[in-house]
């Protein structure tokens, strides 16, 4: 009988090892495909450089090399950064949120050097779907919350997860963090997803993701927040 890979022998029947249980060790022991670089097809440990491509938006998993020798070179590439950041203090309402037309509770915002514009893109079981955003409505956000200025162009973005405010059980979660790691958000959902409400598998993973993101980032605040704290302590 055969399960998978692996044969499942009878009672008399003869196997390479004594035990019985050779095949099944030999199954054990087998190695995971090596993941390489797409641009030399060097082989990559699983924590390694990602490279985006501009005009598809498409990542590149690359070793270091190739990511320094490909990044900043014209505008077909772009090194993606390793840096998430946590805004604790966002400025954003309910009412500006509302404004924006994003038909969940959950975007990512990223500036697009190619087309010159803010993209807001919001994740759904089909994938990656862009709202329509406004202009003035962004720069009423930037005007309040400065630390967008320093998103770094087609390979950061600011993450919104309003999901659990919106539910009452707690606070909106803003980040400024790679795009590689939105882009794994995006697909997370989509794979997890199940039915009309997503299922109780999804949001488990949801819950893990955020909470992998909250424990590596490192908290900002913005000058004038930290000023309005120490004067409250006086």
């Amino acid at each position: 009988m055969v399960f998978g890979d692996v044969k499942i022998m009878s009672a008399g029947q003869s196997t390479e090892s004594s035990d019985g249980f050779g095949t099944l060790r030999q199954f054990a022991r087998r190695e995971r495909p090596l993941e390489r670089c797409e641009l030399c097809s060097v082989g990559l440990a699983s924590s390694h450089p990602h490279l985006i491509e501009l005009a598809q938006r498409k990542l590149l998993c690359t070793c270091e090399g190739c990511a320094i020798l490909f990044s900043g070179q014209g505008v077909k590439f772009k090194r993606v950064p390793r840096r998430v950041r946590a805004l604790p203090n966002f400025n954003l309402s309910d009412a500006e949120w509302n404004g924006l037309m994003v038909p969940i509770n959950m975007a990512l915002f990223f500036k697009s050097s190619l087309e010159d514009r803010v993209i807001a893109l919001y994740p759904s079981p089909a994938g990656a779907t862009e709202s329509l955003l406004e202009l003035e409505s962004w720069n009423d956000i930037v005007a309040r919350n400065p630390i967008l200025n320093e998103m770094e162009c087609d390979v950061e973005g600011l993450l919104v997860n309003r999901l659990g405010s919106a539910r009452g059980y707690f606070a909106a979660e803003y980040y400024l963090l790679p795009i590689d790691e939105c882009y794994k958000l995006v697909g997370l959902i989509r794979m997890h997803w199940k039915g009309l409400s997503g299922g109780t598998e999804v949001w488990r993973e949801l819950g893990e993701f955020f909470t992998r993101l909250k424990a590596r980032s490192v908290e900002v605040r913005e000058a004038t927040q930290l000023q309005e704290e120490e004067e409250s302590r006086a």
